[in-house]
C-alpha cells in the first residue's frame, strides 16, 4: 500500500474485531477505500471478507490491490447501509465482523477531478459515487436559497459564519470550479486568527450534504448489529464529532437494558449489545506522525450479545 492509503488505527482494529481466540470466518468491510484493513483482516486471519464501497474508483485501486487473495476478498459495488442484501448474496446470514471507517479518504481528497479539495482547482462535484446521477456541490451552491445553504454549512460544517457565507455565495454566484467558491468563502468570512482554512467546514459540510452522510451511518448501525452474530463485534472509525456523536449515541442504545422494577409498569428492553471500549480509542503519537489523517480518528467497538 502507498503512503496515502495507510490504514488508520490498523492495531486497535485488529485487537478489538478479532479478539485473542476466537476464529473470524465472516467479515465485513463496509467502507473499502484501497483495502487497507481488507488486507490486514485477511493476513491476520479472516477467511474471508466482503468489501463495499460505492466509489467505483476507489473499487478499482482495491481489486487490484487485494488480488492476490483470490476468493478470500469479495468486493461489490454498494453502500455500507446495504450490507444486508450484500451478505445475502453470498449466502451469508451472520458475520464475525464489521468494520466502518467513515469519512473521506485521501485518495478521494488528492484526486482534483473528484471536487472534494479546496487545495486543488477541480469541478464542484463532491460524490462518493462519481458515476451516479445524483446531487452534486455544484447544484447546492448555485441553486439553493440562502438560508437552506446556511442551515447546511451550520449543521453539517459547525461553522459559525454560516449565513454570512451563504449570502456571499448567492451574490457572485454560479461557481464551476472549487477555488472559485474557496475564494469567496475565504472572503466571505471575518479576518483573525485562524487555525484551519476559511472554507475547511464548508466543504465539509458539502460533502457530507452531497453523500447524505449522516442519514447513512443513523440507518447502517443497527443493520449491523442486526448482521452480526452473537459474539460478533463491530467497529467504526469517525473523524469529525457529527458521525462521532451518532456512534456513541448509536451504541449506548443498543448497549442498554431497562427492566421494570417489582411494583412499577416500565417499558423493558433487553440489551443487544456490550460495549468493548467506553471511550474512543484514538491513534498514538507515533501512528500521527506517520500517517497524520490518524490525528482525528476515533475507533468505537461493540460485541453482539
Amino acid at each position: 500500500m502507498s503512503a496515502e492509503h495507510i490504514p488508520v488505527l490498523a492495531d486497535a482494529v485488529l485487537d478489538g474485531l478479532l479478539p485473542a481466540g476466537k476464529s473470524v470466518q465472516r467479515a465485513v468491510d463496509g467502507t473499502l477505500g484501497a483495502g487497507g484493513h481488507t488486507r490486514l483482516l485477511i493476513e491476520a486471519g479472516v477467511a474471508h471478507v466482503l468489501g463495499l464501497d460505492v466509489d467505483p474508483m476507489a473499487l478499482q485501486i482495491a481489486r487490484k490491490n487485494l488480488q492476490a487473495f483470490g476468493d478470500r476478498v469479495t468486493v461489490a459495488h454498494a453502500s455500507y447501509a446495504d450490507m444486508i442484501e450484500a451478505a445475502t448474496e453470498l449466502d451469508w446470514d451472520t458475520v464475525d465482523a464489521i468494520l466502518l471507517d467513515l469519512g473521506i479518504s485521501s485518495m478521494q481528497i488528492d484526486t482534483p477531478e473528484r471536487g472534494f479539495a479546496f487545495m486543488h482547482q477541480g469541478p464542484l462535484d463532491m460524490r462518493f459515487d462519481a458515476d451516479s446521477d445524483g446531487l452534486t456541490a455544484a447544484d447546492i451552491v448555485n441553486h439553493w436559497d440562502a438560508s437552506a445553504m446556511a442551515d447546511v454549512f451550520y449543521k453539517y460544517g459547525e461553522e459559525r459564519h454560516s449565513r454570512r457565507i451563504a449570502r456571499a455565495i448567492i451574490a457572485q454566484r454560479p461557481f464551476t470550479t472549487t477555488d472559485e467558491l474557496a475564494a469567496v468563502v475565504k472572503g466571505a468570512v471575518p479576518k483573525g486568527k485562524q487555525t484551519i482554512h476559511p472554507a475547511t467546514r464548508v466543504f465539509q459540510a458539502l460533502r457530507i450534504a452531497v453523500n447524505d452522510e449522516l442519514r447513512t451511518v443513523e440507518d447502517a448501525l443497527p443493520r449491523a448489529i442486526r448482521l452480526l452474530k452473537p459474539g460478533g463485534r463491530l467497529g467504526v472509525i469517525s473523524f469529525h464529532s457529527l458521525e462521532d456523536r451518532i456512534v456513541k449515541q448509536t451504541f449506548k442504545e443498543a448497549a442498554t437494558e431497562i427492566v421494570s422494577p417489582p411494583g412499577m409498569v416500565l417499558e423493558e428492553k433487553v440489551a443487544q449489545v456490550r460495549l468493548i471500549n467506553r471511550k474512543p480509542i484514538t491513534a498514538e503519537p507515533a501512528e500521527i506522525e506517520h500517517n497524520p489523517r490518524s490525528r482525528s480518528a476515533k475507533l468505537r467497538v461493540v460485541e453482539k450479545l
